[in-house]
């Protein structure tokens, strides 16, 4: 079995400093409070290793495991998790105060693409000069735009005015 210190900071066999421990089995076997020499030979005849589980606990709590099938069993679930987790994907369409009609009929056209593959999207109408002074102006063209997707989205919050965007966010709508 292994002697050394792990990457991940796990304080096993002989790096384990405290002179008696509280130790119990991977089965489930209390052992109660005995020396670290004690438990290391414990392990050391059943061929694992003492891991010690809360070094914060007086006196400190070792387990007894086979640590590297526990690492692999630890890995496994991470796998596990992280392929059942799903990746939010914001699509980001840029608008102007001067758009026009049909230029807006096509970015809400890809707007809709997006929100039907599941995936955000955020409109932003930057203001460019004077049109700071009446941000009022970058909200009518969001809603103008909402109307168009509003049977397959959600609306996030309310388009608002950030630095010298006004920005929307849309969500896809849950089927």
């Amino acid at each position: 079995m292994s002697k050394d210190k792990r990457k991940d900071d796990v304080i096993m066999n002989e790096m384990i400093t405290a002179k008696e421990v509280r130790c119990t089995t991977d089965d489930g076997t209390n052992h109660g409070i005995i020396s670290t020499a004690d438990a290391l030979k414990l392990a050391d005849e059943m061929g694992l290793d003492l891991v010690l589980i809360a070094p914060d606990g007086k006196p400190p709590v070792a387990k007894i495991m086979d640590y590297g099938k526990f690492r692999y069993q630890q890995e496994k679930k991470k796998k596990e998790a992280k392929k059942n987790q799903k990746v939010i994907v914001i699509k980001e369409i840029k608008l102007s105060v001067k758009i026009a009609e049909n230029d807006i009929s096509y970015k809400v056209k890809h707007a809709r693409e997006f929100l039907e593959e599941g995936n955000h999207v955020k409109f932003r109408v930057f203001l460019k000069g004077r049109e700071m002074a009446n941000p009022q102006s970058g909200i009518d063209v969001l809603k103008k735009i909402w109307p168009m997707i509003e049977d397959i989205a959600v609306m996030d919050k309310e388009p608002k005015l950030e630095g010298r965007y006004v920005n929307l966010m849309a969500l896809p709508k849950k089927d």
